[in-house]
């Protein structure tokens, strides 16, 4: 199971600091993500890491803004920078067992999402 937590309302260029728990000890050797869905729009792979750490992909939208980590303990963390309205969205943490974690489609496990707003 994999819980996403700490989203909220925020100013436009402040931070936020998204969690995911991964409460079973498998997803520990999964690559994880980040996704994003506002809504009328398709959901959308912001960040992803490996299994081992060694390896992150960033959508072309929050490069330079975004940073994903994990630790060897099922915690996955979105620190997310100069956020902007369009950043607006629930956040989801997913998993997947493919060595493919840059691909939307290669992701199988989900979480509930949280709710991040970032206001003008």
């Amino acid at each position: 199971q994999l819980q996403a937590y700490g989203g909220g309302l925020v100013q436009a260029g402040g931070s936020l600091k998204l969690a995911c728990e991964a409460s079973e000890r498998t997803f520990r050797r999964f690559a994880m993500g980040w996704f994003r869905q506002a809504p009328g729009k398709e959901r959308e792979l912001v960040a992803a890491i490996n299994a081992l750490g060694g390896g992150r992909y960033y959508a072309d939208s929050v490069k330079g803004r975004f940073t994903i980590s994990r630790n060897s303990n099922g915690m996955v963390w979105l620190q997310m920078n100069s956020l902007k309205p369009e950043d607006t969205s629930v956040y989801y943490c997913a998993a997947t067992s493919s060595n493919n974690y840059y691909i939307q489609s290669a992701y199988n496990s989900w979480g509930q999402g949280t709710l991040v707003t970032v206001s003008s």
